[in-house]
């Protein structure tokens, strides 16, 4: 089913049309179009999809480039000074607002076509493959800043988008979101990167360590993992899955209440998380639909991109090259020791 036909089938009868505006939105309608010139800011252009006709409105300045370079139609340009959504479109009780339809968007773009898989498995390889390279030469001395930096050129010469950069060296990691500073890793960081390509994003973390012991936490993470890796499975509501998760921290020694302290993922695709599941999140798993859970508790965390499949869980952002080991049958990535 084209993505046209997609939208159209979430619209209530009642409904003419609906005004796509979010950058994931607009990507995913237009085939994976670059739509934000800010990194992870607005898209600067917006679908309106209506029973009869498609028009892509942007300022004049973007429409040679999305023309051009991401092949987008049916565009219609305005002056920079104009609004991207009409006040007639505003005023049509017909035409809804993407929000109005969030839940059913997210339902007919929860599945990835054949392109968008294999898209993504090359993008989960590449991102792999970067942190591994930026990984493998460091040091205790590196300072954060510079090792989101090449994690950054890694990225882009692999020809995605940096959407998440996060360092965190041995004085930092118990910070959840650590925004790279000029201090030195230390004896232990964590580096955390969220990719773009193509519109689809994929999520990994992983720990490198130089000497020390292993801390406390970094198996028992890993279990908490499998627990809500073995719930997604097509069919479950997300709720539950999060139900799982939440009670897997008590079970596996942490502080039961330690779900509530970060957010703990979710689906993924065009967006970081197609939403942050939490206690009334609507819908449930989806064949071929990505995810990215991400566990976490002070110092210790674990995080990779997977797609459900009728056969189990697919990890795409795999690099042969990192150390893994086997919980509840699938590799997990170990720190990688110096």
């Amino acid at each position: 089913m084209s993505t046209r036909r997609r939208v159209l089938a979430a619209l209530p009868d009642h409904a003419h049309g609906v005004v796509l505006e979010s950058a994931g939105a607009v990507s995913w309608y237009l085939g994976g179009a670059r739509t934000s010139v800010p990194l992870g800011g607005p898209s600067v252009a917006v679908v309106l999809v209506t029973r009869d006709r498609v028009e892509v409105r942007c300022h004049r300045m973007e429409a040679e480039r999305l023309e051009s370079e991401e092949g987008v139609r049916h565009i219609a340009p305005v002056d920079w000074a104009e609004p991207l959504v009409p006040d007639d479109w505003r005023r049509d009780p017909r035409i809804l607002a993407e929000s109005d339809l969030d839940a059913e968007l997210r339902e007919v773009r929860a599945s990835l076509t054949d392109l968008e898989l294999e898209r993504y498995r090359a993008l989960g390889a590449d991102a792999a493959t970067v942190v591994t390279a930026v990984a493998d030469t460091l040091g205790p001395e590196d300072a954060e800043q510079t090792v989101a930096g090449e994690l950054a050129r890694g990225l882009y010469e692999a020809g995605a988008e940096p959407v998440v950069l996060l360092v965190a060296g041995a004085a930092r990691t118990a910070h959840r979101h650590p925004l790279p500073t000029a201090a030195a890793l230390g004896s232990r960081a964590m580096l955390v990167v969220g990719a773009r390509r193509h519109g689809l994003v994929v999520n990994l973390t992983r720990w490198v360590r130089f000497g020390g012991p292993v801390p406390d936490g970094e198996d028992r993470i890993r279990e908490v993992e499998a627990d809500v890796l073995d719930a997604t499975k097509p069919g479950t509501p997300l709720v539950e899955t999060l139900a799982v998760l939440r009670a897997s921290y008590g079970a596996h020694g942490f502080d039961p209440e330690e779900w509530r302290h970060h957010h703990q993922g979710g689906p993924t695709g065009y967006f970081g998380r197609d939403p942050k599941v939490t206690t009334t999140t609507v819908g449930s798993v989806a064949e071929r639909q990505p995810f990215a859970w991400n566990p976490s508790a002070p110092g210790v965390k674990v995080e990779d991109t997977v797609v459900v499949t009728a056969a189990g869980l697919e990890i795409v952002t795999v690099d042969p090259r990192w150390p893994t080991t086997d919980v509840a049958g699938r590799p997990r990535p170990l720190t990688l020791q110096f």
